[in-house]
């Protein structure tokens, strides 16, 4: 509305001067030099109201458009207009960056805004302290030509963000850092380092803890078996009551024994993270030996145990974590599974990958417990557990055995039908036994 007020004005102004200018003519009897002096004078205030607007525009510092009337007044008020309503624009937004660098700045962790060739854009001062990287010089740099690790590289090259990246920090050798990438918008990539030293030494505390219990309860345990099984042996001098007392005792030692065993390989298999040390590993006769061996733990429930094993693969792997990993799933299915009931071993390729499967028709297991079964002493059902002489530590020892050979455990079970448990490993770690 305001706009076609400023037209209709400018039109009628023009209209009046050139009327004036003609009624002037005409008086004076020359028409034409009247209109020619009229419209001279009309470029010439104009001309001189663009020169102090481009003057203004180029030179002046004022924010303030130079004073003016008609048009260039009206201009002047629009333009101003517009430097205003932008300033406020301008404001707000200055206002949520330096809301988004303080909450950056907040963090505790080192924070990198990088496009998606990993080219610096900005960082927080956590950055500089954690990984060494100056936002004031090195802005436009590749992420990986400050961070020079190796295992940061591959990384970098498998553009999976799923699992986190572990290095040293490139500043100080006693930080541990932990290196996340996630999607920011749609353009770039959020970098996020975080110190878990504290974390770290925690965790090797409390597997040194374990280790050393494991191995101080490891002696006084086969001494006090040792005593149990000498006692034993002259059972016929005890009355029946002293019998199933000492049967007791040498069943509870039994069961002790075999929780400090599993610590001891929870410990060992928590440590071992050297993939310098994989080698073959011919997993068919692994798994032939394992179902052989496990017939004397079936000799009471008398399963029926089947296999379909392929023959043509092995892995690239621990044997010893493999086959810690393998038996712990078929025995199990052996404890668990009720008796005449039924095991299927499968070793096999599964699309692009290797499959280790075991199969029983056991109770099953409810699906609220499927996530946490791989956790340390968690027990579907604790009474059932102790009867069958298990610990709760068999999966979590699967589960860092598959973190070392970059496989992946899958769990399927309907309550009353049955349960399946089947390891999946990737095609990297496969390797053909025929020649």
């Amino acid at each position: 509305m305001h706009f076609k007020l400023i037209i209709r004005t400018l039109f009628l102004r023009l209209g009046t001067w050139l009327s004036l200018s003609v009624l002037l003519g005409y008086l004076l009897g020359s028409v034409w030099a009247a209109l020619a002096l009229c419209s001279l004078t009309v470029i010439a205030w104009h001309y001189r109201h663009l020169y102090e607007f481009i003057n203004w525009i180029w030179q002046s510092k004022a924010i303030s458009p130079p004073q003016a009337d008609g048009v260039w007044g009206d201009i002047y008020n629009g333009l101003y207009r517009q430097i205003k309503r932008h300033r406020q624009k301008q404001k707000k937004l200055n206002d949520k960056l330096r809301q988004f660098r303080d909450g950056a700045e907040a963090l505790p962790d080192a924070a990198l805004v990088l496009s998606k060739d990993f080219i610096i854009q900005w960082g927080n001062k956590k950055a500089q302290k954690l990984l060494g990287v100056r936002t004031s010089g090195d802005v436009g740099q590749r992420i990986d030509n400050l961070i020079r690790f190796p295992e940061f590289s591959k990384y970098l090259d498998a553009h999976n963000w799923d699992t986190p990246c572990h290095i040293v920090s490139p500043v100080n050798h006693e930080i541990h850092l932990e290196l996340r990438f996630m999607a920011y918008g749609t353009e770039h990539l959020l970098f996020i380092a975080r110190d878990v030293s504290k974390i770290r030494r925690l965790e090797e505390m409390r597997r040194d803890f374990v280790a050393n219990v494991s191995h101080e309860l490891k002696t006084p345990l086969t001494v006090v078996r040792g005593y149990v099984e000498m006692i034993q042996m002259e059972e016929e001098t005890f009355n029946p009551h002293w019998k199933k007392t000492f049967a007791t005792i040498e069943s509870q030692v039994s069961r002790m024994d075999r929780l400090v065993e599993q610590l001891l390989v929870l410990s060992r298999t928590e440590i071992n993270i050297d993939n310098h040390d994989q080698h073959l590993v011919n997993v068919p006769e692994l798994i032939e030996d394992l179902v052989e061996d496990s017939q004397w733990l079936n000799q009471d429930k008398k399963h029926t145990i089947t296999t379909e094993i392929d023959s043509s693969f092995g892995l690239l792997g621990f044997d010893t974590e493999l086959k810690s990993a393998f038996s712990n799933l078929l025995s199990n299915a052996i404890g668990y599974t009720e008796s005449n009931g039924n095991i299927h071993v499968t070793w096999k390729k599964s699309g692009n990958r290797m499959m280790y499967s075991v199969k029983d028709d056991g109770p099953g297991i409810s699906k609220q417990h499927i996530n946490r079964l791989t956790e340390r002493f968690y027990r579907v059902d604790k009474s059932r557990s102790r009867d069958t002489g298990g610990s709760g530590l068999g999966l979590a020892i699967v589960k860092h055995v598959l973190n070392h050979h970059h496989a992946e455990l899958n769990i399927k079970s309907d309550l009353g039908k049955g349960s399946e448990f089947i390891i999946y490993f990737d095609t990297k770690s496969m390797v053909s036994l025929v020649n």
